[in-house]
């Protein structure tokens, strides 16, 4: 059975912006949270099961974009498998604010970043 896409991310150097674009063009409610720095969480309306998103600001140039997060077991386990296929380290395993587990970055061949969550 493979990795089910768990969160999906856009992250602008003009988050508020972006915010306000996303949730106007597709409905989705953004929940800004100044205690982070303004990334909101977002709930696009799609009911339970429907894949959990955020939007925030860039922390470094060049960090914009879309990503998608894959929900796995073993962090660790998944950056060593990315590199062994020709992918990258970006961001190594780590704690998330609350309950909501761990996160790790890397890119694949091409340079495409995507995040694992535990």
């Amino acid at each position: 059975m493979g990795q089910a896409v768990a969160f999906f991310e856009i992250i602008s150097p003009h988050h508020e912006r972006a915010q306000k674009f996303y949730s106007q063009l597709f409905d989705w409610q953004v929940a800004s949270d100044p205690a982070m720095g303004g990334y909101g969480l977002v709930d696009t309306g799609a009911g339970e099961s429907a894949v959990g998103g955020g939007i925030g600001p860039s922390s470094e140039p060049g960090d914009q974009g879309v990503k998608i997060y894959v929900r796995v077991d073993d962090l660790d386990e998944y950056l060593d498998r990315a590199e062994k296929l020709g992918g990258k380290r970006l961001v190594p395993p780590t704690d998330l604010p609350g309950d909501f587990g761990r996160f790790a970055v890397f890119t694949d061949p091409d340079g495409n970043q995507i995040g694992l969550w535990a």
